[in-house]
């Protein structure tokens, strides 16, 4: 299995963020949330499933999505909305935007941009109250554009 990507955090620290949101500690949320924190974030139930077995810890696919709605609620991760298709999952670390591969279907984090965002302010007050705003970008990405068989 490849080497995490962002190693380091003990089940102690992950203990303590899952307090800190308010979240009883169990085996199945500490074991979820390594796998995000050491990913590279944007991952599916599936993949979640998979990479905490690869551990030796198994859990049925519901107990997962259970988990990751506690973790949503909480804050401790973000849905990284991508289109259609399963839904992805990351650790909530910073504020960003998603870019989409539209050959390979890669999704890439996108920093924002001090000073120069998308409507993220809508009029909405005879709507609801906003409190989540999503910008996708889709295009193509480098590593398919410099791909022999792309087509300008």
């Amino acid at each position: 299995m490849d080497q995490p990507v962002h190693p380091g955090l003990t089940d102690e620290a992950i203990a303590d963020r899952l307090r800190e949101a308010g979240l009883r500690v169990t085996k199945s949320r500490v074991a979820v949330y390594r796998v995000l924190h050491e990913s590279d974030g944007h991952l599916s139930v599936d993949e979640i499933v998979e990479l905490v077995a690869a551990r030796g810890e198994r859990y049925p696919r519901m107990t997962v999505y259970n988990i990751i709605a506690r973790f949503l609620g909480a804050g401790l991760v973000m849905q990284a909305d991508a289109g259609p298709g399963r839904a992805l999952y990351e650790i909530a670390e910073r504020w960003h935007h998603h870019f989409v591969c539209r050959v390979c279907g890669s999704v890439y984090d996108v920093p924002c941009v001090v000073g120069r965002k998308p409507c993220l302010e809508p009029d909405a007050s005879d709507i609801g109250e906003v409190d989540e705003a999503q910008i996708i970008f889709r295009g193509v990405c480098t590593a398919c554009t410099s791909s022999p068989h792309h087509e300008n």
